[in-house]
This record gives C-alpha cells, structure tokens and sequence, in this order.
C-alpha cells in the first residue's frame, strides 16, 4: 500500500476512532470502535470537558468529568489509531506498536493526575505526546 493511504487511515483514525478500520474495510471492528468512541464520550462528558477547557474554566472540566468512564478513553482511541495504521500495509516494522502503548498509559496516567494539574484534557494530552516520545525512542533504542 501506497506511503500516502497509511498516514491517511492514521490520520482518520485520530479524527474519530473507527473510521481508519472502515477505509480498511475492517467494517465491524470500524462499527465496534466508533460505538465504544461514543458511548465513553457520552458517558464521560467528554464534550463538555473539552468545551470547559478550551474556556479556560479547569475547575468545571474536573467537576463534569466522569474518571470512571474517561479512562478507558486512552487505551480505545489508541487502540484504534494503531491497529488502523497496522492494517493499512502489509509490511509490519518492529515494535511500531510501541509509541501507541507509551502514548495510551501515559495520557492514562496524565488523566490520574489531571485533577491536581492542568485538568483532564491538557495534562492528558501533554502525556500522551510525551509519551508518543518516549515510545518511539524506545523503538529506536531496541531495533538498533
């Protein structure tokens, strides 16, 4: 598969989980991700937790978040992202699973935290992009 379709699944994949699968033609794991997509939105606030971080408004960003649901989040929407960009080609690389890994445990643990610092939506995704990081240093460290 061309360079070009594997960035476009990863990047449809980080718009909204699921749609990578569908370009796949991975119709029912596509149809399952965008159901657990949703329905961890819904349950968590999500919307509302963004909306209220983008306004500057921190403290009603904890207050509206539901944890309990918010942190299957990470692990659900870098699941997706990964097994999309999987599927795209044939050629496997070694250990490219492991900047969506360290990304989904540390937004996880940035969501842990996210109560005490910078509330749920930017101490998560400033640990997820830290952990994007560590895992593709990790990845170079290992395969060399």
């Amino acid at each position: 598969m061309v360079r070009g379709q594997k960035l476009e699944r990863l990047l449809w994949s980080i718009a909204f989980p699921g749609f990578g699968q569908l370009l796949n033609r991975k119709y029912i794991k596509g149809v399952l991700l965008i159901a657990l997509e949703v329905i961890i939105n819904l349950q968590s606030h999500l919307n509302k937790v963004i909306q209220c971080s983008f306004t500057g408004d921190i403290g009603g960003a904890i207050a509206e978040t539901d944890y309990q649901w918010l942190m299957f989040y990470p692990c659900v929407y870098m699941f997706g992202i990964w097994d999309a960009y999987r599927d795209a080609d044939d050629e496997q690389k070694p250990f490219a699973f492991l900047p969506f890994v360290f990304a989904a445990f540390f937004a996880t643990a940035g969501l842990i935290f996210s109560p005490y610092l910078l509330g749920p939506v930017w101490l998560a995704l400033i640990f997820c992009f830290i952990g994007v990081g560590v895992g593709i240093f990790l990845r170079k460290m290992i395969s060399h």
